[in-house]
């Protein structure tokens, strides 16, 4: 299972060249997160190495905060785009 997981994710790396770097972060998110994780996060922006994540509830800010190193490279490696850090932001 988790070869094919990798497979994905080098896959869908390469078919996000064409998209905007907000855009192949977003689509990149569910992937690096799983379908649970990122069902509670929204990818709000990105610029200059920081990509600005939306959470709906202070439970799941946590739980995303202590992963957020590892999310970073993650989504760098995923999308192809640097992410020198992420900022969580609750949903108003």
């Amino acid at each position: 299972m988790e070869g094919i997981r990798d497979l994905l994710k080098q896959s869908l790396g390469q078919t996000l060249d064409s998209l905007r770097d907000e855009d192949k972060l977003a689509a990149a998110w569910p992937v690096v997160c799983g379908r649970t994780m990122a069902e509670r996060g929204t990818v709000m922006g990105y610029e200059h190495g920081v990509l600005r994540v939306q959470v709906e509830n202070r439970v799941w800010l946590q739980q995303l905060m202590s992963m957020r190193e590892q999310l970073a490279r993650e989504m760098t490696r995923i999308s192809g785009i640097r992410v020198s850090e992420i900022h969580f932001e609750m949903k108003r």
